[in-house]
């Protein structure tokens, strides 16, 4: 198969608007820690301190999708500045990592889906306490 420009660069929007879910996930967390902050303040439950665990990794998570997806992007420009210079050898290995570094990404982000829905249980789990 020929790496042709076109190829790389149909990345861009989709890793684009990865990120962009990526960083909707983040403020979405940062102001439930924020809320979970005063609650914590207000009663150190169990269940506030399993959340806050939660959200720790969940973070840890998202930091780095957000890293690997960068990686991606940028070694999908280096692939078409390589594809520029006619380095089609370097271009197609460089285009390669990128793919897997998107994966990567994907992956990373399936699993902060999976610690998501763990939160939701434990949310869950609080209000039937309360009935």
């Amino acid at each position: 198969m020929t790496l042709t420009m076109s190829i790389p660069a149909l990345l861009f929007p989709a890793i684009s608007l990865t990120m962009l879910a990526y960083n909707a996930r983040y403020l979405a967390i940062a102001a439930l820690i924020r809320q979970l902050h005063n609650e914590y303040l207000a009663s150190r439950s169990k269940n506030t301190v399993l959340q806050i665990n939660n959200l720790r990794k969940r973070l840890w998570l998202i930091r780095n999708m957000q890293a690997i997806a960068i990686a991606s992007f940028l070694t999908s420009v280096i692939t078409m500045f390589l594809l520029y210079i006619e380095q089609d050898s370097w271009a197609n290995l460089i285009f390669g990592i990128s793919l897997f570094l998107l994966m990567i990404s994907l992956f990373l982000s399936f699993i902060e889906v999976q610690i998501s829905t763990k939160a939701l249980s434990i949310r869950l789990d609080r209000i039937e306490e309360n009935k």
